[in-house]
C-alpha cells in the first residue's frame, strides 16, 4: 500500500473517530438533562401526599438511565464495554447509582420511619434492588434489579393514594431531613477527594486518560442531588415557610449542583493551576465544594 493510501486511510479513520466523539459529546449533553420537571408534575398550587414527590423523582432518575441513550453502561460486554467510547456515561452512572443508594436508604430508614414503626415494604425492596452490583450483567442483571426498584417506588406512590393507605408517608420533620443532608455531604466529600486524587485505589498514579472517570463519577452524585433537591424543596415547603433562610439556602445549593451536573467539556483535561490548559476536575470541584458548604449551612439551620 502506498504512503498516499495510508495517509488517506489514516485521515478517514481520524475523521470517523472525531465524528463519533462529537456525536457522543452532544448526545451526552442531551442525556444529562432529565426530562422530568418537579414543578410541572407537582405544581406548587396543587396538593400532594408527602413522599410521592420524593419517590417519583427518584424513580424518574433511575428510569432515565435505564431507558434512554445507550441504556445502562457499567455492565456492558467487552464488544461495547464500559471503557469503550461512551465510557463517560458509564462512570457517571456509577456515581448516579451510588447517590441513589444513599438517597433511598435515608428515605427508608429515616424519612418514612419513626421510632419502632415498621419499614415500608416497597421501600425495603427498592433499596435492596438498588444495591445490586452495577457491573453485573446476569443472574440477576443490574438492569433487571434497578427496574424492579423503580417499579417498587411507583408501587409505594400508588400505596399513598390507596384507600386505605398502604404506604408510609414522608414525615416532613426537620430532624430526619438533617440525616439526608449529612449523607449527601459525605458523598460530596468523596467527590471532592476523587477530584483531587493523584493515585488510584490500587496505588497506581492517575493517568491523563483516567481523569474523565473521576470527573464523571463525581458528576453523577451532583446529578442525583440536583433533581432530588428540587423534590425535597417541594416536600418540605412548610419548613421553608417557617424559616425562609432554609429556602434561600436551598436555592443557593441548587445553582452549583446544576452547574456540576451539566458541565461537559469535549475532553477532560488535567492542566496545572498556572498552565494554558484547563483542569476540569478542579473546575468541577469548585461547584461540588460550594454545594457541600451550602448543605452544611442547611443542616445547621434545620437543627436549630
Amino acid at each position: 500500500m502506498s504512503l498516499k493510501r495510508i495517509g488517506i486511510l489514516a485521515g478517514a479513520v481520524f475523521a470517523i473517530l472525531f465524528v463519533i466523539i462529537v456525536a457522543l459529546h452532544f448526545g451526552q449533553i442531551r442525556h444529562d438533562k432529565l426530562p422530568f420537571v418537579v414543578d410541572s408534575v407537582f405544581p406548587p398550587d396543587k396538593p400532594f401526599i408527602p413522599g410521592e414527590v420524593y419517590a417519583t423523582t427518584m424513580a424518574e432518575i433511575v428510569d432515565h438511565e435505564l431507558n434512554s441513550g445507550f441504556g445502562w453502561r457499567p455492565n456492558d460486554l467487552f464488544i461495547w464495554g464500559p471503557t469503550v467510547m461512551a465510557d463517560n456515561n458509564a462512570s457517571r452512572q456509577i456515581g448516579i447509582i451510588m447517590a441513589i443508594r444513599e438517597t433511598s436508604r435515608v428515605f427508608k430508614d429515616d424519612l418514612t420511619k419513626i421510632s419502632s414503626n415498621e419499614y415500608d415494604p416497597n421501600l425495603v425492596i427498592a433499596d435492596t434492588d438498588f444495591r445490586n452490583d452495577a457491573a453485573r450483567w446476569m443472574l440477576p442483571s443490574a438492569e433487571s434489579k434497578y427496574r424492579d426498584g423503580v417499579d417498587h417506588l411507583r408501587l409505594y406512590v400508588a400505596g399513598l393514594h390507596a384507600n386505605p393507605q398502604s404506604s408510609r408517608e414522608l414525615n416532613q420533620r426537620n430532624v430526619e431531613l438533617v440525616t439526608l443532608f449529612e449523607a449527601w455531604g459525605d458523598l460530596l466529600g468523596d467527590a471532592h477527594a476523587m477530584l483531587f486524587t493523584k493515585t488510584n485505589p490500587d496505588g497506581t498514579p492517575v493517568h491523563a486518560w483516567q481523569d474523565d472517570d473521576y470527573f464523571y463519577h463525581a458528576q453523577g452524585y451532583a446529578h442525583v442531588m440536583y433533581y432530588m433537591m428540587l423534590a425535597v424543596k417541594r416536600e418540605y415547603h412548610q419548613a421553608q415557610s417557617i424559616k425562609p433562610v432554609i429556602e434561600q439556602l436551598m436555592e443557593e445549593t441548587l445553582e452549583p449542583l446544576q452547574k456540576a451536573a451539566t458541565m461537559k467539556p469535549l475532553i477532560v483535561l488535567d492542566g496545572s493551576e498556572t498552565g494554558v490548559f484547563a483542569n476540569h476536575r478542579h473546575n468541577l470541584d469548585a461547584y461540588i465544594s460550594e454545594a457541600r458548604q451550602k448543605m452544611y449551612s442547611i443542616r445547621e439551620e434545620l437543627a436549630h
